[in-house]
């Protein structure tokens, strides 16, 4: 029987050995989304704009959500409500597509030459390139409204890398789980969804009463998003401390998810 080592190092070397492959399948993931279509690639940025509009719209017009210690302006509003949703979408794209990654790419399990755990860093390299047509339309706005933004908005990708280390080690448990449990997928669409709702994109940790802060920051996208929106909307340096311990456990979440994925690939063929 194959052997898959299941070491760090064996997780960074996997995308270097493939990383020629890894950016053809990443290509040809986010080109075949759209293939069919009238507008093809270009829904990648009208999406954002709507769905953009449609939350400023029922959060700032029809409940009259106000951002505390921001202005009345709507549009300051929804930059800072993007800002959330431009996070929240890394990580729901890569965890809602997760369950089914082996699923749909049954044809690649059986040969034994192919590297099945790279599935995951197209998934994840995906879900940047949607990041960054988001992250594009948000400083289009910006720019348009406030002007220059802040330098530190240079330390996005920075800021990030912890959450993509974390999506990276989950979406390979879950890719795994959903070749066994079937029922893996609907169970993520249900936390996914509640997540949106319970992490803070729609309203700041401080609207929260106090027992239910501390609730709020135990969801490992609350840091994340407060530090995006820190150095994106007011110009706030990260805490280096923090991010430390952000980067170590996301990068123990990423090997636990591909030692995961390494020990339990074994039954792939079978099962399927």
């Amino acid at each position: 029987m194959q052997h898959y080592p299941i070491h760090i190092s064996e997780m960074i070397r996997t995308l270097w050995r493939n990383r020629s492959l890894v950016s053809a399948l990443t290509k040809r993931e986010i080109i075949g989304r759209y293939k069919g279509s009238m507008l093809g690639i270009l829904w990648s940025f009208f999406n954002p704009v709507f769905m953009l509009t449609v939350y400023t719209f029922v959060f700032s017009v029809v409940f009259k959500a106000r951002w505390s210690g921001g202005s009345e302006s709507k549009t300051e509003f929804a930059l800072i409500l993007f800002a959330g949703m431009i996070v929240f979408g890394l990580f729901s794209e890569c965890i809602n597509r997760a369950p089914s990654l082996i699923i749909a790419n049954t044809n690649y399990v059986k040969k034994v030459v192919f590297p099945l755990d790279i599935l995951t860093y197209v998934t994840m390299g995906a879900a940047i390139f949607h990041l960054i047509i988001s992250l594009m339309v948000w400083l289009i706005f910006y720019i348009i409204f406030f002007g220059v933004p802040h330098l530190t908005s240079l330390l996005l990708p920075i800021v990030l890398l912890p959450l993509v280390l974390f999506t990276l080690g989950l979406t390979w448990i879950l890719a795994s789980l959903g070749v066994y449990l079937r029922d893996i997928g609907q169970i993520v669409g249900v936390i996914t969804t509640a997540l949106l709702f319970l992490s803070p994109i729609f309203y700041p940790v401080t609207a929260l009463p106090p027992e239910y802060q501390t609730l709020l920051h135990l969801n490992p996208l609350t840091p994340v998003i407060e530090q995006t929106r820190q150095i994106l909307v007011w110009g706030i340096l990260p805490d280096v401390t923090f991010w430390v311990g952000s980067m170590i456990f996301g990068l123990l979440a990423a090997w636990l998810g591909f030692a995961w994925f390494q020990k339990t690939r074994k039954g792939f063929a079978d099962v399927l």
